[in-house]
């Protein structure tokens, strides 16, 4: 086949392979791949310090000033700039002209149906995920997990909602619709992109523990074959966002005996 005069050749599948494994790599670099190198070295960090898991603990949203518009600030500039590598993954994506939102599912096209989707997987992974927490914790293998130690103020409701929103974004463009798109591209097998997918998504949360860690692959994993079946990544995105606002939000909404119970403060 030849090509049109002033046209560049296509590239081989060797060299298209070499710049999207070299491009994948940069996308994870900046985002959930950096993640999880900092979570591997944190939980190696804690395991090593002498103290038992079950006595540590972390803190997923924390307040960065005592001055609360300059913590409002700080939140917002952190959740616009966590965003910027999902930006990029989507413009990687739209290459050759197509719609990277319309590829991997990120439309509006179906808002009810997705809604009740994003629910239902919500649901499904939220209640083994609290009860394997509370398990983790029980066996010593998890840390104290504080979801939110936002001063309070009129935008600490409305600033958790944005975090977990931007959670979700991230981690379901990056760790399912990008990654699983681009690793199709360089002709991985399904079975291997999930488990790339989940063990990513796992890696990030290492932080907080072992537990975590196992929960999270589980919930990569059924992610991954959602979207491998579905190619939509809005109801992974409504799934997300509900999980993280039931736990950030609702945080300071569970009894202290509920949460002196299951080990949440």
């Amino acid at each position: 086949m030849t090509t049109a005069p002033g046209t560049a050749p296509a590239p081989s599948f060797p060299a298209l392979r070499r710049r999207l494994t070299t491009e994948v790599w940069i996308v994870l670099g900046l985002s959930l791949g950096r993640s999880g190198i900092y979570a591997l070295v944190n939980i190696v960090a804690r395991l090593t310090e002498g103290t038992p898991l079950a006595e540590q603990s972390a803190t997923l949203n924390a307040s960065r000033s005592p001055r609360p518009y300059v913590d409002l600030t700080y939140q917002l500039l952190s959740i616009g700039f966590a965003l910027v590598p999902v930006a990029l993954a989507l413009y990687l994506l739209s290459s050759h002209g197509r719609s990277a939102v319309r590829l991997i599912g990120l439309d509006g096209t179906r808002p009810g149906r997705d809604l009740g989707v994003g629910v239902g997987l919500a649901t499904l992974i939220g209640v083994p995920g609290l009860a394997l927490y509370a398990a983790g914790r029980a066996l010593g293998v998890t840390v104290e997990v504080q979801a939110s130690a936002l001063n309070a103020a009129w935008w600490t409701v409305p600033v958790l909602v944005l975090a977990a929103l931007q959670n979700a974004l991230l981690e379901e463009v990056i760790a399912v619709g990008y990654l699983t798109e681009r690793l199709r591209e360089l002709r991985w097998r399904t079975p291997a992109i999930i488990a790339a997918s989940a063990l990513l998504r796992g890696s990030y949360h290492l932080y907080q523990g072992i537990g975590p860690f196992v929960g999270n692959v589980v919930m990569g994993v059924v992610f991954a074959e959602y979207y491998r079946r579905r190619r939509r990544v809005m109801p992974l995105v409504v799934a997300h966002t509900v999980l993280d606002v039931v736990a950030f939000v609702g945080y300071a909404l569970v009894p202290a005996e509920w949460r002196d119970a299951l080990g949440l403060s």
